[in-house]
């Protein structure tokens, strides 16, 4: 399998160096890296850098994975933050798990080793045994896909697949362009869990989703779509 690895950054990242690294690190016989902000005075073997000023104080992350999205030379592209590092595995994983998926998600821990927003319930009408509509579900609960969301920090996508179903350049960081774009691509394709491979933040971040207990995961189990 062939990757492009697509990073976005705002230019100030103290980890980008590792997190570049830990992609070298995974030994990928064809893959390569691109790196799209500003402020980036890097030098990296197979990684090339698109100098992009924000417009937005917020950042421009929509725009920005678009970008990584057209200019990609493999059909397999791994969207990703400044701060995500790759377990030493992760490449075989994806060669255990496969290539049957149109987006794909992997295991993605915290800096403290939790689990961060990776299987992600993102369901708009509510039931009186869900408290609320945003959960962490287990890995093997595969029937929501129409309920799901992917968070931008990290996810998989195919090149066809995304220049048919790009972000919303409109929507820069923190207006929800992953809930957007989630709810929009849910309706036309399932969100696939490699559960074989896992990344980690090199920074703690607040996941701000809780995972599903016994009694929802029962109701969860037996939700018809």
């Amino acid at each position: 399998m062939n990757f492009t690895f697509g990073i976005v950054t705002g230019g100030d990242s103290d980890h980008i160096k590792d997190c570049i690294q830990s992609i070298h690190n995974l030994k990928i016989p064809n893959y390569e890296i691109i790196v799209v902000g500003k402020n980036l005075n890097i030098n990296s073997f197979n990684t090339r850098f698109v100098q992009y000023n924000d417009i937005h104080p917020s950042g421009d992350i929509s725009i920005k994975k678009n970008i990584i999205t057209n200019i990609s030379n493999y059909n397999n592209i791994v969207y990703l933050h400044d701060y995500i590092s790759f377990s030493p595995d992760w490449y075989q994983g994806f060669l255990d798990y496969g290539n049957e998926f149109d987006i794909c998600m992997t295991r993605i821990l915290n800096s403290d080793n939790t689990r961060y927003r990776d299987w992600s319930l993102w369901a708009e009408d509510g039931n009186p045994i869900l408290n609320n509509n945003h959960y962490l579900i287990p890995y093997d609960m595969s029937h929501l896909s129409k309920l799901m969301y992917f968070s931008g920090a990290f996810w998989i996508g195919k090149k066809s697949f995304m220049l048919d179903n790009p972000l919303d350049n409109r929507l820069p960081w923190g207006y929800g362009e992953d809930v957007e774009w989630s709810k929009r691509v849910r309706t036309k394709t399932d969100f696939k869990m490699n559960r074989c491979s896992s990344v980690k933040l090199l920074k703690y971040k607040d996941r701000a989703f809780d995972e599903t207990t016994l009694k929802e995961n029962i109701f969860l189990y037996n939700l018809k779509l």
